[in-house]
């Protein structure tokens, strides 16, 4: 049996496109570069050779701004390493101010924000394992996310869905 050599996939990060995100009222916003899937992650694929065994998003934060809603994950570990700026990381002890050069991880059921009170741009890396059959929680508005095929809705008590950011701003 003859193996071939595999290519090495590359990309720059410096040529990815930024996604943006805003809530409503503007109190969480970002931007980030999915490095993962412009290396060719599948993110709604069960097979780990197209999942890919974790994620990896370049963060960028702008003073003033919290990434997202305070929540933890049923099953998956967040790294981050900050590059440039200054901000907080809020968890469960309060919070901690964050800068250039630190690291920091959240275990599973460890809730968790990261928002900039800097006065320029907040960089951060961050690596996530993404599990199959992941959730969340958002302890401030007693909210769960609950993956569905194809789609992601949040459930209440009822029958009803709420919107991401209902009781959070």
């Amino acid at each position: 049996m003859w193996l071939t050599a595999a290519v090495m996939k590359k990309i720059n990060t410096n040529e990815l496109d930024e996604l943006t995100w805003t809530s409503p009222s503007g109190k969480f916003g970002g931007a980030g570069k999915q490095v993962s899937e412009a290396l060719g992650r599948e993110r709604d694929s069960t097979d780990l050779l197209r999942r890919h065994p974790f994620d990896v998003e370049i963060q960028r934060v702008q003073p003033g701004k919290t990434t997202c809603p305070y929540h933890t994950h049923s099953h998956q570990w967040e790294f981050y390493h900050v590059i440039s700026g200054r901000g907080y990381a809020r968890h469960e002890g309060g919070t901690t101010q964050i800068v250039s050069g630190d690291a920091f991880i959240f275990k599973p059921g460890e809730a968790h924000a990261i928002g900039n009170d800097g006065e320029e741009d907040l960089i951060i890396y961050c690596v996530a394992d993404n599990p199959i059959g992941e959730m969340c929680y958002y302890p401030d508005s007693k909210k769960w996310i609950v993956p569905v095929p194809a789609d992601l809705t949040i459930r209440a008590a009822g029958p009803e869905s709420l919107d991401y950011y209902d009781g959070e701003e």
